[in-house]
């Protein structure tokens, strides 16, 4: 380490139970996306502790603060991002009463990386060697749930999207980046690379509607909405053998509103489903499938079926650039405590909304541990908060500094070689696209015995 990065270190470990406290009292307070106001606001006073006049309001929650005053310097821009949102999980036992919600996800380490890499990269010292400029954000929303909620803000012009950073790239607070940095937990190993390919997917909601009947001595009046629930289940799954191997297509779902009582023929029945698959190509086809399966039941029980499709997240693109974030972890792994690397470099078939950033920019993308338990799960702890919070804050810290000094050398040869899919017009046009709405009217025949 050259002696600037040694002093960024040094700060860190200085601040290191303040930085703690932060990841825990985050971990402790935990929010769904687009409702993080506490999250939020407490990410906004750590930024004006240090100095900084930070964006507030974007995507509804979603914060940008400045290291150097925006447009004051030439030279790339690097976004620092953390996650606000957490997972709906209230038996976790440090969920939080108000909500409901734990941070089963890790995205309190993500935003206390950033917060501790800030307090570092702010010295007036450090700041001066780094050219270009480091917007550190918090971005909302990441966990595609309460798809409801979030289908209602758009459908009140609040949002466009139903991902933070999607909806962020949207209203162009990624239009002054050229370079981000992003960060996920990964149980059972102290750090590594996170850069592969991943799943992207919308999401449906599905209504079926049809005629309310008493069950027991008229059900032959009604019409099933219920009935057409469960055909589109079954020719879904007959649709799993049209599907390649290679497309890693993933189709799942789930009943969130079945009907109102057991002796009535339900007449409206919600479902909520997600389609992926590895590229753009492969669930845009696996969801035109499910749509057809959706209206082929409807139509075989006299159903009406309205299906709200709502662009979810792209697919991930890995980053050949990696030299920098390999001469971090060389130097944390010098100091012989953390040493259990693990990198995630193949293709994943869950998805997350970097894989949007990355379709229009280069990420720089990396883990680390400290947690125990499995990921959206109740049994997840943090077990080691060092690693998870001050370590994290150390790699977040010395891989910016590394890509922005020397005049942002490294950072140039980032962005000057790296290969977007998308612009963000065209990817703004394709996410536009799987933005859907589909009816079918109900075709009841008439009931028999009738006049």
């Amino acid at each position: 380490m050259d002696r600037i990065e040694q002093k960024i270190c040094d700060i860190i470990e200085s601040r290191k139970d303040e930085i703690m406290a932060f990841g825990k009292d985050i971990f402790c307070h935990a929010e769904l996306g687009f409702k993080e106001k506490r999250t939020s606001s407490k990410f906004v006073e750590e930024m004006e502790k240090l100095g900084m006049k930070p964006e507030t309001g974007l995507a509804i929650t979603g914060v940008k603060s400045y290291l150097k005053e925006k447009g004051s310097v030439e030279g790339p821009t690097l976004a620092m991002i953390g996650e606000l949102d957490a997972l709906p999980i209230p038996n976790h036992p440090d969920s939080w009463s108000e909500t409901g919600c734990s941070h089963c996800c890790g995205h309190n380490a993500q935003l206390t990386g950033v917060v501790g890499a800030a307090m570092a990269l702010s010295d007036p010292e450090v700041a001066e060697a780094m050219g270009g400029n480091i917007c550190f954000m918090a971005a909302p929303a990441e966990e595609f749930v309460d798809i409801e909620f979030k289908s209602d803000l758009i459908k009140e012009g609040k949002l466009g999207y139903g991902g933070g950073k999607c909806e962020l790239i949207r209203i162009g607070a990624f239009d002054d980046v050229d370079i981000a940095m992003g960060h996920h937990i990964m149980p059972g190993a102290d750090y590594g690379l996170y850069n592969g390919s991943s799943n992207g997917f919308v999401n449906k909601t599905v209504t079926f509607t049809g005629r309310a009947a008493h069950a027991a001595d008229a059900p032959h009046e009604g019409i099933d909405a219920l009935n057409a629930a469960t055909a589109a289940m079954v020719n879904i799954a007959l649709q799993q053998e049209s599907f390649r191997d290679q497309d890693t297509v993933r189709v799942h779902g789930f009943v969130s509103d079945g009907g109102t009582a057991v002796n009535v023929i339900a007449d409206n029945v919600k479902m909520q489903y997600s389609v992926r698959g590895k590229t753009p190509e492969a669930y845009r086809d696996a969801s035109l499938k499910v749509d057809r399966s959706l209206k082929a039941a409807a139509m075989a029980t006299g159903c009406g079926v309205k299906i709200e499709t709502m662009a979810g997240y792209m697919s991930c693109v890995p980053n050949p650039y990696t030299d920098v974030l390999e001469s971090v972890f060389a130097d944390i792994a010098a100091e012989g405590k953390y040493t259990k690397r693990r990198d995630l470099c193949g293709h994943t078939t869950g998805s997350d909304d970097f894989g949007d950033v990355a379709t229009i920019m280069p990420l720089v993308h990396f883990c680390t541990g400290g947690y125990t338990g499995k990921l959206h799960n109740p049994d997840i702890r943090v077990e080691d908060p060092y690693l998870a919070y001050v370590v994290t804050a150390k790699i977040f810290a010395l891989a910016a500094y590394r890509l922005m000094k020397d005049g942002a050398a490294k950072a140039k040869e980032n962005i000057a070689g790296y290969k977007a899919p998308m612009t963000k017009e065209e990817y703004l046009a394709f996410m536009d696209s799987m933005q859907t709405v589909e009816e079918v009217e109900p075709t009841p025949l008439p009931i028999v015995g009738s006049r």
